[in-house]
């Protein structure tokens, strides 16, 4: 496939260009760490959300991030998309590295790096276009696919997320006609579409019934044999179901993180064992 395909491919794994727009090397061994965050703060203006923060998101696992409301938990989402680049007072300093390069530079390219980093928010984000549309729309910009390929995409995409059984019949009307739980799993379809290397859940059930919140949980766990899983939730159940890994947050610290078993079992710190016991969140 030319064009636009085979430059997305080549820049999958370098993100940034050196001098001369000579590709930046990357190693090309396989890392057991996806994402590496190093000594992160984040400021909204002048105040400080995140705080030296540092934590290694393993490939291919789920990593959940949990902590009471306002502690920085989807500040720190915002960062390794760079959402936070379309507001002018927000800023950050240390360290993000994707499979060992820097995301946070300015030779950085944004669309490159949101294909790579997928995002699926708190609330269902349907475009105001078909079910098909909404699913076709990004990798038949990206990849310039044929309309049989897109199809397939489609198709495929909608079966990963859980809801092709429910929407085939009906691909033309419009995705906001579907109920909430079947849109949020329509972003889903929408996501993994591009075919993304993580993606970011924003707590991604908190609009849901029980039903539908229970089939998003079941996706995030069937998602990890092929992306690398990032998700903030307040429920901590939810975590304990879903996650391979769990990282306390409060007040803009990362406080500890570790193995799901041992994060909920044996927290080594006493906020988190506060926080685990419902004293405080």
């Amino acid at each position: 496939m030319a064009g636009r395909r085979e430059s997305v491919i080549v820049a999958s794994s370098q993100i940034a260009t050196g001098p001369s727009g000579v590709l930046a090397s990357a190693d090309t061994t396989t890392h057991r760490t996806k994402i590496s965050i190093k000594d992160l703060d984040f400021f909204y203006g002048a105040t400080e959300a995140l705080k030296r923060v540092t934590l290694d998101i393993p490939e291919k696992q789920v990593t959940g991030i949990i902590g009471p409301s306002g502690c920085g938990k989807s500040t720190l989402l915002r960062v390794l998309n760079r959402i936070y680049d379309l507001y002018p007072d927000e800023r950050v300093n240390g360290e993000v590295l994707l499979d060992g390069i820097s995301i946070l530079g300015p030779e950085v390219d944004l669309n490159l790096l949101r294909w790579r980093i997928g995002m699926v928010f708190q609330g269902p984000t349907p475009f105001p276009m078909s079910i098909f549309e909404n699913v076709a729309l990004g990798p038949r910009g990206l990849e310039k696919l044929s309309r049989q390929d897109t199809a397939e995409r489609v198709e495929e995409s909608l079966t990963r997320a859980d809801v092709w059984s429910e929407v085939k019949d009906r691909l033309s009307t419009r995705a906001d006609s579907l109920s909430v739980g079947q849109q949020q799993r329509l972003c889903i379809a929408r996501t993994i579409a591009n075919r993304p290397e993580v993606i970011l859940f924003d707590e991604p059930t908190s609009a849901l019934d029980p039903m539908s919140a229970e089939k998003i949980e079941a996706l995030i766990i069937d998602l990890k044999r092929d992306f690398t899983i990032l998700f903030v939730t307040h429920n901590m159940e939810q975590a304990r179901r879903c996650a391979d890994k769990v990282a306390f947050f409060y007040l803009g610290e990362m406080i500890e993180a570790g193995a799901t078993e041992q994060m909920f079992d044996a927290p080594r710190q006493k906020q988190t064992q506060n926080y685990i016991a419902g004293n405080f969140g």
